[in-house]
């Protein structure tokens, strides 16, 4: 599953790849900023191609978190709202997908 994560999520980028590859996952990653067209169009494209949705909103702008619930939407793409993400946050996340195939198998339902 391609999984796209928006906000603050810089200094662990490679170990949460790391996770989500371990367990077959493809994880796509955008720092949330949305100051220009072209930031705000990529977000809109993670989401576009990501088959489900995490936004973090301890980090991101109300901008960015209001963008991506609006793509999400949208788009018919699952999405989690999260406080934060870290390793052992994204490994649980994972777990509780790999147990719910109808979320995994669908990519269109809605998730809070």
């Amino acid at each position: 599953m391609r999984i796209g994560i928006v906000g603050g999520i810089d200094r662990t980028a490679n170990l949460l790849q790391g996770v989500a590859s371990a367990r077959g996952h493809e994880l796509e990653l955008h720092t949330g900023v949305i100051s220009g067209s072209a930031s705000a169009a990529n977000l809109r494209a993670l989401v576009a191609r990501s088959e489900l949705v995490v936004v973090v909103t301890d980090v991101n702008s109300h901008n960015a978190v209001k963008t991506a619930r609006r793509e999400a939407r949208l788009r018919n793409r699952p999405l989690r709202i999260v406080r934060r993400i870290g390793a052992s946050q994204l490994a649980a996340l994972l777990e509780d997908l790999d147990g719910s195939a109808g979320l995994q198998d669908s990519g269109a339902g809605k998730a809070a």
